[in-house]
């Protein structure tokens, strides 16, 4: 496996304090608040691509497991990450590779960065769905009410956001593209 270079850490960096700032951008909607982090995992995964996406990912993960409030609302801790909408928040790992890999595919292309982010935007309501499911002891059907279905149209609009602004990032600042 090839090492990570100190400008990848960097670009990993930089990064994860995007998701963080744009995590802070949250409408309280009874147990699931409508976020931007789907978005800024979105962003970064497009911009970066699957590996220093994922990391970029990891490190924001892991700043809020050590308590530093970078979740959104400004929340933190091992609760939030392992609570009932913790599934969202380790789906945004699985958001950040499976973005970025379709990404790299066919690179600086919009139609290809518009389906990578919605598969990923998908991938995050999925795995939220199924961990609310179980972390509070919910039927599907009511899981899927309150964490899939009110999420798919914001859902669709941040994942084609991100992919505009992704590749406009992308083509505008190569430096910042992936390595």
């Amino acid at each position: 496996m090839k090492s990570i270079s100190l400008r990848e850490l960097i670009l990993a960096a930089i990064f994860s304090a995007v998701i963080v700032v744009l995590s802070q951008i949250t409408i309280p909607a009874g147990l699931v608040p409508f976020t931007m982090q789907t978005f800024a995992v979105g962003l970064v995964a497009t911009i970066l691509g699957k590996k220093i996406g994922t990391i970029s990912v990891f490190i924001y993960l892991l700043l809020g497991l050590i308590g530093l409030p970078v979740f959104a609302g400004f929340s933190s801790g091992f609760a939030v990450l392992f609570g009932p909408t913790g599934g969202f928040l380790v789906g945004f790992l699985a958001n950040a590779f499976v973005t970025g890999w379709l990404c790299e595919l066919k690179e600086n292309n919009l139609t290809m960065a518009i389906i990578a982010n919605l598969v990923g935007a998908l991938l995050t309501l999925v795995f939220g769905t199924f961990w609310l499911q179980l972390a509070a002891s919910m039927s599907f059907g009511a899981a899927a009410a309150a964490a899939f279905t009110p999420f798919i149209i914001p859902g669709i609009v941040k994942a084609v956001a991100a992919a505009f602004v992704g590749i406009l990032v992308t083509r505008r600042l190569p430096v910042a593209a992936r390595s």
